[in-house]
C-alpha cells in the first residue's frame, strides 16, 4: 500500500522549535512578567507532544501495512481501503 504523507524530520522539528521559541521570546520581551518562561515551556512541551504523536502514527502507519500485506484482498476490497486512507 503506497502512502501520499509527507514526513518532517527530527531536524527539521527541531528547527521549527528553535523557530517558534524565538519569535515567542521576542513577542514576550514587549511585555513583562514571568509568562515568557511559563509560554516557552508549554511551546516546548507542546512541540514535544507532536514529536510522540508523529512516531505513533509512523508507528501505526507500519503495523497497518504489514497486516494489509498479511491479508488476501481483492480488488474491490483494496480500492475500498485505499479511498478510506486516502480522504
Amino acid at each position: 500500500m503506497s502512502s501520499r504523507r509527507s514526513s518532517i524530520s527530527e531536524e527539521e522539528i527541531n528547527e521549527l522549535i528553535s523557530k517558534l521559541q524565538f519569535l515567542l521570546q521576542d513577542t514576550h520581551q514587549r511585555s513583562r512578567g514571568s509568562s515568557r518562561a511559563s509560554a516557552a515551556s508549554l511551546l516546548h512541551d507542546t512541540c514535544n507532544c507532536i514529536k510522540k504523536l508523529h512516531q505513533e502514527v509512523d508507528d501505526l502507519s507500519n503495523q497497518l501495512s504489514a497486516l494489509m500485506e498479511a491479508m488476501d484482498f481483492n480488488s474491490a476490497q483494496v480500492e475500498l481501503l485505499q479511498n478510506f486512507f486516502h480522504s
